[in-house]
């Protein structure tokens, strides 16, 4: 494939290779467009995955299977204490 770009994106991907940080253009084109796919990979998950986290998270709160954020301070509180003893 054949991309033309544009003279300024040319000349700055120069620059980025004569200071080392690609060792060809063509390289720093192939990482930029991993990483900017990536990216917009990243930014459309509709975090389906997490469902079930979610679900299962919210019946142990129904079943009555969780902390209080001041039992798990006063828990770490004696763990740190514990450990600097």
């Amino acid at each position: 494939m054949t991309i033309s770009l544009h003279p300024a994106q040319e000349a700055w991907l120069q620059i980025q290779v004569a200071n080392g940080g690609f060792t060809s253009v063509e390289a720093a084109v192939q990482q930029l467009l991993d990483e900017r796919i990536a990216e917009l990979e990243v930014n459309q998950d509709d975090m389906a995955w997490a469902k079930a986290c979610a679900d299962e998270a919210r019946e142990a709160v129904t079943r009555g299977e969780f902390v209080t954020l001041e039992e798990h301070r006063t828990h770490m509180a004696a763990v740190l204490a514990a450990l600097e003893a």
